[in-house]
């Protein structure tokens, strides 16, 4: 009887340890995770849904790298860039901002590029109340009119299409002070103009011609700007000077201008430039 506990128990302890042993191995079995690198891009507003995208497709082939995304207005962004804010990647909506982030000694000055153009639209809520069916339209009385911020490139940009406007015999310097004081909102990222066009807060806006999604072309109908008068906006984009990771900010450049990232940009409205 003795004899048979005795087998009894060392048949258990047997079977403990194998269990024990065997929890071991698939711990130890088990891939560790992977431990993701940050790069931190600074990126104008009018490309949050192209650097989304572009950014999700190079993770999903480089999962040890993560795309960390800060979107504002070129100069909020360059603001903070001064202030010693961290980056690694800056991409403007304009070369004015870059050029001044360069004279101060902020960028890697042979990485900046142009690497894609973009053009201004005329947008309007899809019931589009006030009837605006062109530029002409902006003039008339009771409009209300959301731009951006004279600070900001796009509105920068829409200026420099009304100035053209105003010098043209067709439209002349009264159209542009009529457009003016129809404003009734001043954006400072191009996200929160087309969000209230969408929203039917105004009866139209000048953005950017990519600005509005697939999502928003339910909800607001963009009419183009001619181009006699339209402005073309040059996006650059370089390495931040105190970057500690210049070599991966290089990579992701690279891909931004490969054929799978100049794809996902003409897929939202702009136009890539290759090098």
């Amino acid at each position: 009887m003795t004899r048979r506990i005795s087998l009894i128990s060392l048949a258990a302890g047997i079977t403990i340890l194998a269990l024990l042993l065997a929890a071991g191995c698939t711990s130890s079995g088990t891939a560790p995770a992977v431990e993701k690198k940050e790069l931190t891009v600074f990126t104008a507003a009018s490309l949050t849904g192209a650097m989304t995208d572009i950014a999700t497709a190079y993770e999903a082939l480089h999962p040890d790298t993560k795309i960390v995304l800060n979107f504002d207005g070129s100069q909020a962004l360059r603001t903070q860039i001064e202030q010693g804010a961290p980056a690694d990647l800056f991409l403007s909506a304009n070369t004015k901002h870059m050029s001044a982030l360069q004279g101060e000694g902020l960028m890697v000055n042979e990485s900046v590029a142009i690497f894609a153009k973009n053009k201004l639209a005329l947008i309007v809520p899809k019931e589009n109340r006030a009837n605006i069916t062109g530029l002409p339209d902006l003039a008339q009385p009771g409009i209300r009119l959301v731009m951006g911020t004279k600070e900001v490139p796009f509105g920068d940009y829409t200026r420099q299409a009304l100035g053209k406007m105003a010098n043209d015999s067709a439209y002349g310097p009264a159209y542009r002070d009529a457009v003016m004081n129809n404003v009734v909102s001043e954006d400072p990222a191009v996200t929160a103009l087309v969000a209230h066009i969408r929203l039917g807060e105004a009866d139209a806006g000048i953005a950017y011609a990519s600005d509005v999604s697939e999502g928003d072309r339910l909800l607001i109908t963009t009419i183009p700007i001619p181009d006699q008068y339209n402005v073309i906006a040059s996006y650059p984009l370089g390495i931040v000077q105190d970057s500690p990771v210049q070599d991966r900010a290089a990579a992701f450049v690279e891909f931004i201008e490969s054929p799978e990232g100049s794809a996902i940009l003409t897929r939202y409205g702009f136009t890539p430039v290759s090098h």
